[in-house]
């Protein structure tokens, strides 16, 4: 199984070409944006992860483009401040560790650059049929091809795992919360801080990033399944200013905001469970497979730790097989954590779950 197709060039993807090309594979990564896709939220790259950031020899990079933060404020609908805190923040947590906090795009930019070299990228497209027996595949664009393993990184709406496994709604799991994220101007000039207001069901805010010349805004609310297309970025919008009418501070300002962002991301909290993540010449890594949801904090770290152990797992020969058995207790421990998570944000009672717990709950094998 040495020529290897992966749907999906965000991290997962990257990741695993990476791993793969030092173990003498030939990669290919389809992608259905025209280039790498801008835009997103701040991610973590936690525990184990970190471990094969070092083993990548990308450490550096990833330190020198993470997002500072100095803490973070919330604010009543008159913008008073109710609380603030210097000691963890919303997004990544408490801020005297050696986690790093990077913004999505960031990571997949060093991901790319540090791959684009040795897989062939093939942007603009997407694949159409897929033959798990052959491993036969067929492109919107492209010329049919075959592959000896076709690999999903293609996230939590994977058409890989639609086209292998069967419908999306066999293995999603729906956590009755919405999130938008988007880029704006930093117009309430904050210093690597994050601001935040919540009201009733819904809550919104901004935080800093890039030496504060920019900023992300974040909107979300609790809702029951809405049945929304996830590739409509119109109606999400209207709902959000259904939702948001009445609030004050300077919610009007971040609607309108979103109306003129062009990197407008909106999904439901949800995670993948599935029994199996491989079927003959396929397999799923990161959302795809396993996805955790925003809530668990540890999306992008099984992301890069499953890019790792499915390379390392087929480079020993344990293939398909060995990568489930090493990866699936650490994401179903990590799907339970955000389970615990959403629960305690709910009710805001008591303190919020550590992380830390499921951090530790993998070692890495050394494979090279």
């Amino acid at each position: 199984m040495r020529n290897v197709l992966i749907s999906g060039a965000s991290i997962a993807g990257p990741a695993l070409a990476f791993w793969l090309n030092r173990y003498g594979y030939t990669t290919t990564i389809v992608e259905r944006a025209p280039g790498i896709r801008p835009g997103g939220q701040a991610v973590d790259v936690r525990g184990t992860a970190l471990t094969v950031i070092e083993r990548m020899g990308l450490m550096r990079e990833l330190r020198e483009a993470a997002v500072h933060m100095e803490g973070m404020s919330f604010v009543d609908g008159e913008g008073t401040e109710l609380f603030r805190d210097t000691q963890a923040t919303l997004t990544g947590g408490v801020i005297d560790n050696p986690d790093i906090e990077i913004l999505r795009d960031d990571l997949a930019d060093i991901l790319y650059e540090a791959t684009r070299g040795s897989t062939r990228y093939l942007f603009d497209d997407t694949i159409t049929s897929v033959d798990a027996g052959t491993g036969h595949v067929t492109f919107e664009k492209h010329a049919p091809e075959s592959f000896d393993l076709i690999v999903g990184a293609d996230g939590m709406h994977s058409t890989v795992r639609r086209l292998a496994f069967g419908p999306e709604q066999r293995y999603l799991h729906h956590l009755d919360t919405y999130l938008a994220v988007f880029s704006v101007p930093n117009f309430l000039d904050l210093d690597s801080w994050q601001t935040f207001h919540r009201h009733d069901d819904r809550m919104c805010g901004l935080y800093t990033v890039r030496g504060n010349r920019e900023a992300r805004a974040v909107m979300g609310f609790f809702s029951p399944p809405l049945g929304l297309d996830h590739r409509d970025t119109e109606t999400p919008r209207r709902l959000l200013e259904e939702r948001f009418a009445d609030d004050g501070w300077v919610v009007p300002r971040l609607l309108a905001e979103m109306r003129r962002s062009t990197d407008f991301h909106f999904d439901a909290m949800a995670q993948i469970r599935m029994d199996s993540w491989s079927t003959g010449r396929v397999t799923l890594i990161g959302d795809a497979g396993y996805c955790g949801s925003p809530l668990s904090g540890q999306g992008t770290s099984m992301a890069l730790v499953g890019a790792y152990v499915l390379a390392g797992e087929l480079a020993r020969g344990e293939g398909q097989a060995g990568y489930e058995k090493v990866m699936r207790p650490f994401s179903e421990a990590n799907q339970d954590f955000a389970l615990r998570m959403n629960v305690w944000q709910r009710n805001q009672e008591g303190a919020p779950p550590s992380v830390d717990e499921v951090s530790a709950l993998i070692t890495l094998k050394d494979y090279v």
